[in-house]
């Protein structure tokens, strides 16, 4: 191969540009979408039900123009889809708290009252139950997911009202899986993921009225 044809490879673009629809999402795309669909919600524009689904779909989505659709139909910015610089996180974590593995085999498991939470729960019930109870946990970092595995048997989750709870990750074969998604009003609040396999058996998350997660005073973070 000459010089010439060297220097008009290496000129040439190694691929084609990718289309601004087919950027990966990232979490902060899917939470802006989440936070115009909360909004649809208290003005009336989406009952619970289409809530609850184009939320799932939001946070299931792989691209910015997967997104798109979900807020199509709703009065928000034109440029609420785009792709979004990492905002300054709220807290940062401590790394002081547990990261369990609750496993009920024709048995059960329970994790419960005042403990701290990590960022990762591992949850197992094979024809037994687990019950991962988060409304008197302190949680010392901003997101915690919980990865379930239920085999004829059943995994129950109970969280607090005031933090944000997000499903829609659970695989259900011959079971299922009963999470009842929502937006946290308050900016910075903990963030729960629900994901894992239901195979003849389920998973349920759902918040407890009446509990809820408050900020300690004396810290610069949202430290909850």
């Amino acid at each position: 191969m000459d010089e010439s044809s060297l220097r008009k490879r290496e000129q040439q673009p190694l691929s084609p540009p990718v289309a601004e629809v087919d950027i990966r999402a990232s979490d902060a795309d899917r939470d802006r979408v989440a936070d115009i669909l909360r909004d649809a919600l208290a003005e009336g524009r989406l009952t619970t039900e289409e809530h609850s689904e184009r939320l799932d779909g939001v946070y299931a989505a792989k691209t910015v123009g997967e997104l798109e659709p979900f807020v199509r139909d709703l009065p928000v910015p034109t440029s609420a889809t785009a792709p979004a610089h990492a905002p300054a996180p709220h807290w940062v974590p401590d790394h002081s708290g547990e990261n369990p593995n609750l496993v009920g085999i024709l048995g059960g498991a329970e994790r419960k009252g005042r403990w701290r939470v990590g960022s990762k729960i591992n949850a197992v019930a094979i024809m037994g139950g687990v019950v991962i109870d988060l409304t008197e946990a302190t949680f010392t970092a901003p997101e915690v997911v919980i990865n379930c595995t239920a085999i004829m048997g059943g995994i129950e989750i109970k969280v607090p009202e005031n933090v944000t709870l997000r499903g829609g990750g659970v695989v259900g074969i011959m079971g299922g899986s009963d999470v009842q998604a929502y937006e946290a009003p308050e900016p910075g609040a903990p963030v729960i993921k629900v994901q894992g396999l239901a195979f003849w058996g389920g998973v349920e998350a759902k918040p407890r009225r009446g509990k809820r997660v408050t900020r300690k005073d004396g810290r610069p973070e949202l430290d909850y």
